[in-house]
């Protein structure tokens, strides 16, 4: 039995050939795995594919091409007959390795084996199961592109093709997993990215040793990002090709993994996650403006709930002015165990809408606002100053673009609300500057996670803070060291 990644060069012995394929490729037990016996000029020649991914009319095309062909020509030298003058309108290659067979047809291609060669003629007949483009739900916008990302690596090429037109645009591809062996593109613009990224991101994928990307970008992602335990988001994911066209454009590196919808774009910052495709659908000054709503919004989401109840608990830090915010009747249960129970069922009600069937969403809906909410507030078991605030931190962050950002940020909440009730005011001090030194330390291949807040760099702050009009967005970020710093002709 042939062992993955090794060799197996193609014998002069055709039955020998295709008792191995038929073996390593268990065809005797899968329905859909077929063997097409066949013969042509007094050569016998045996014909594999998996059948959802060959493609009716190709496949035809091609079986219907040998007829054409004539008899001598094709005994004199079959690979050259079928390769040059047969079948030249399909994509076709060569392999003289057994093991690279198996991994195309798997792959989705037609591989013919013709007695007395050492060569397969491997020909793509495929098509790929895959549904409409549609609206990304994490992306959605009032103005722009409806298309969105799917499931097969090709379309999603195709999308980015079709926003970006450049001729130095690159889609390098990698395989990962020794048997599964996923389809990864890396994404680039080579005359613009830094070629010392590329390298380093190559290096860290070349060393994955393992069967199969069970999560698919996810898993990928841990590899090459390291598997710390910093909650933050190193890499953004968007299902949007104008998305991925903007960043491919700026000089960033996009990874597409065959299967998934969502398109790695590295590195990124923390700003790079809060930033959204409506603000730049709409007038500068209004974009200018959603950005800033939706600064407060997340930091609303971070900070309100543990600085809340650190001036509830503490009146005495309270200006008479807004003495009014403080707690007016404590309930039954201590503030902070409130907070607890509060933030798990938002969670648990979270998770509880992903499972629940659209069909069933209202009624989640009004079970949780009704049944829920108004019962705990009069039984007494949440104060209606808990469930205020909470709202208004569960609305900052769904307003927060990035997903994985957002989850990051949950869990920052919680550990700044636990350390201010454990120790006060030194503890929702020093938790807030351990989240801050996180975020300093944090790099994305080596780029600072904060930049440029943190090394500062007041232009692109300012152009990260403030949708600035595109026009004077001249040049494309430093920190990505691109080999083209400007963004338009003539400047330098």
């Amino acid at each position: 039995m042939g062992k993955e990644g090794t060799q197996v060069p193609i014998d002069r012995n055709f039955n020998k050939n295709i008792e191995y394929l038929k073996k390593e490729l268990r065809v005797d037990k899968n329905f859909d795995l077929i063997h097409h016996k066949m013969e042509h000029g007094g050569l016998k020649i045996g014909h594999f594919y998996i059948d959802a991914f060959a493609s009716d009319k190709p496949m035809i095309d091609t079986l219907k091409s040998f007829k054409f062909l004539d008899d001598e020509e094709f005994r004199k030298d079959p690979v050259e007959a079928l390769t040059q003058t047969i079948i030249p309108h399909q994509e076709i290659d060569t392999s003289e390795d057994l093991e690279e067979v198996i991994a195309q047809i798997l792959a989705g291609q037609s591989a013919f084996i013709i007695e007395g060669v050492t060569q397969a003629v491997l020909v793509d007949t495929r098509t790929y199961p895959a549904r409409s483009p549609q609206e990304p739900d994490l992306e959605r916008v009032v103005r722009g592109p409806r298309d969105g990302f799917v499931e097969t690596i090709v379309f999603n090429t195709a999308l980015i093709r079709r926003h970006v037109r450049d001729r130095s645009l690159i889609f390098e591809y990698l395989q990962v997993g020794q048997r599964s062996k996923k389809d990864i593109s890396l994404t680039y613009l080579d005359s613009v990215v830094d070629p010392e990224l590329i390298r380093r991101l190559k290096e860290e994928i070349e060393k994955i040793d393992i069967d199969d990307l069970s999560m698919g970008e996810k898993t990928l992602e841990e590899y090459i990002f390291g598997r710390s335990m910093n909650p933050y988001p190193l890499v953004r994911y968007t299902e949007r090709g104008d998305t991925a066209g903007v960043h491919l454009m700026e000089g960033h590196i996009l990874i597409i993994v065959d299967g998934s919808p969502s398109v790695m774009i590295c590195p990124s910052t923390f700003w790079h996650h809060l930033q959204h495709a409506e603000e730049y659908r709409q007038k500068p000054v209004v974009g200018a403006f959603l950005r800033w709503v939706r600064f407060v919004a997340v930091f609303s989401g971070l900070f309100l709930l543990p600085l809340w109840y650190l001036l509830a608990s503490n009146p005495e830090l309270l200006p008479n002015q807004i003495s009014f915010l403080g707690l007016k009747e404590e309930g039954n249960v201590p503030l902070f165990l409130q907070f607890l129970i509060a933030e798990i069922g938002v969670e648990m009600l979270r998770m509880a809408a992903i499972h629940t069937p659209n069909a069933l969403a209202t009624a989640l809906g009004l079970i949780a606002a009704l049944m829920i909410g108004e019962i705990a507030i009069d039984v007494g078991l949440f104060s209606s100053e808990v469930i205020l605030y909470l709202a208004i931190a569960v609305i900052g962050n769904y307003a927060t673009p990035s997903y994985e950002l957002s989850l990051s940020n949950r869990l920052t909440r919680l550990f700044l609300l636990i350390v201010t009730a454990t120790f006060g005011v030194y503890g929702f001090v020093l938790g807030f500057v351990a989240w801050l030194l996180l975020l300093v330390s944090t790099k994305a291949l080596n780029t600072p996670y904060l930049w440029p807040f943190i090394p500062f760099n007041a232009k692109a702050f300012f152009v990260s803070i403030v949708r600035s009009p595109m026009p004077l967005q001249k040049s494309r970020p430093s920190v990505l060291n691109t080999l083209d710093d400007s963004r338009q002709e003539g400047e330098s």
